[in-house]
């Protein structure tokens, strides 16, 4: 049984051989008689014919010489599409394609100022030997790229005009709420100027993607598909609100989920683009995973809320601040953190040297910490991950015998005299299902620090059959939360 997958909007040159047939009609034909409107619906009517003329056709170009870096090519005799899903959505390395060394894709793009600056998506146009731009008044365009940056998506272009260009408004997507109407004007399969509605689905959505951990896009069910990428986003005002950038889709097609970039967030990077060539995010320093419903029940927390911390990294920001592993950050600079992926694109945002307030819920207590926000080194991800917890009864009852940490290990894991219990052998079928085994230390009992196999026992004492008990355990360079629940009878 197939399963979704997301699936970049960029148009490959392969599958565009109808397209480029039918496709370029006079570009007044899709809105020269406008249909009756229907009572209680919108007519998108005027914001087509004021925004349509800012849209534009992105052309890039490959000779086949890839830069050093560039991404790998499609397997021989993969279709050059289903190539790129391959690639960026399953992380498979291509073997090179004499056939695909050379082409051309297609995506959309918008002009946002009169000079020229045009906004679309990095993946349209990564590592590509020319970028050319279509107009709708049949001008075609040799595009700079100003720069571009792949955590976000997001490129900067820049074309030559003699005159001022038609450019969109831009709008706020901070105000979006779900069931807006809005509408989307591309390239889909090189069919120009091609107009699609729907409503917001969600906002905030976080995919969970290697490639775009600091976004929170923007969900619709407007048709988009492949050449719709970097296309804008419109609300009922006629401002964008976003960049078109995926879908959902088991076959590469659009079925119904589609995703938007925040106009907030790219006019952000674009700033960025403009005065420095390149991204600057904030980082906190942390990785953080999920509340889950057995720490929810291993804290006695209320409901599964907030983003638990796993590790700190030493020097951070984080680390400055004071937060600690088992930590929950229940909200950042007056956001609410309801789930864990919803910090990382909160933090990313955040000019690294602004001091905010991180609301955490520490030993059952609520109380509000300021960190100083840093400075994430460039080309890298953000900061965050996803994760559990883990509970347990006393040391027997959790099927678990431990020891000392020796001076050895604690300095081949970094740890601090004092830090950590190691576990010697596993006992328990809990245990055992949670995936612990001999050699992992245990750093943390229900978010008390356990230095000493005393402390651990003492931690692990009072615990009764039933019970949830939330572990911290460290592996190698990762630690991670485990929770176990200690059965009725012992394993």
């Amino acid at each position: 049984m197939s399963h979704p997958r997301l699936v970049s909007t960029r148009l490959f040159s392969g599958l565009m051989c109808c397209a480029l047939v039918v496709g370029f009609a006079s570009p007044g034909m899709a809105w020269a008689q406008a249909a009756p409107t229907v009572a209680g619906l919108p007519d998108f009517t005027g914001i087509v014919q004021k925004n349509a003329p800012a849209v534009v056709q992105v052309e890039a170009k490959y000779t086949g010489r890839r830069p050093k870096g560039a991404r790998g090519m499609p397997m021989q005799g993969m279709d050059p599409g289903q190539a790129e899903i391959f690639r960026r959505f399953f992380g498979m390395p291509m073997m090179p394609s004499p056939e695909d060394q050379a082409h051309t894709s297609l995506g959309s793009g918008f002009i946002i100022s009169g000079d020229g600056y045009i906004i679309t998506n990095n993946h349209v146009v990564e590592g590509a030997d020319t970028v050319t731009v279509r107009l709708q008044d049949r001008r075609t365009l040799t595009a700079k790229v100003v720069g571009t940056d792949a955590t976000y998506d997001i490129a900067l272009l820049k074309v030559d005009a003699r005159s001022n260009l038609p450019a969109v408004s831009i709008g706020d997507s901070r105000l979006l709420k779900p069931g807006q109407w809005v509408l989307a004007i591309g390239s889909p399969f090189g069919f120009d100027y091609t107009v699609t509605q729907g409503i917001i689905s969600a906002v905030g959505r976080n995919l969970g993607s290697q490639d775009q951990p600091a976004t929170s896009f923007i969900q619709t069910d407007v048709p988009i598909n492949r050449g719709n990428s970097g296309g804008p986003l419109f609300n009922l005002q006629g401002q964008v609100v976003g960049v078109n950038s995926q879908i959902y889709s088991s076959s590469g097609g659009y079925q119904g989920v589609a995703f938007s970039i925040p106009i907030d967030l790219a006019m952000n990077v674009v700033g960025q683009l403009k005065t420095k060539g390149y991204v600057t995010r904030g980082q906190l320093g942390v990785e953080v995973k999920p509340v889950d419903d057995d720490v929810v029940k291993a804290l006695k927390l209320d409901r599964a809320q907030g983003a638990i911390v796993v590790t700190v990294t030493p020097g951070s920001a984080a680390q400055k601040a004071g937060l600690q592993a088992g930590d929950i950050i229940l909200g950042f600079n007056g956001h609410t953190i309801d789930q864990g992926a919803d910090l990382p694109p909160l933090v990313s945002m955040t000019p690294p040297g602004t001091t905010v307030p991180v609301q955490i819920l520490r030993d059952g207590k609520e109380k509000t910490i300021n960190a100083t926000i840093g400075t994430m080194p460039r080309n890298q991800n953000s900061v965050a991950g996803a994760g559990a917890a883990a509970p347990s009864k006393g040391a027997d009852a959790l099927g678990l015998s431990v020891e000392s940490v020796d001076a050895s290990t604690r300095s081949q894991l970094g740890l601090q005299a004092g830090e950590g219990v190691a576990i010697t052998n596993v006992t328990g079928t809990v245990a055992a299902q949670a995936g612990l085994q001999p050699g992992d230390v245990i750093l943390m009992v229900n978010q008390k620090k356990v230095g000493s196999v005393e402390a651990f026992r003492a931690a692990t004492a009072g615990v009764k059959p039933g019970d949830t008990v939330l572990l911290l355990v460290r592996r190698g360079d990762s630690s991670n939360f485990i929770a176990l629940t200690v059965p009725d009878q012992n394993d």
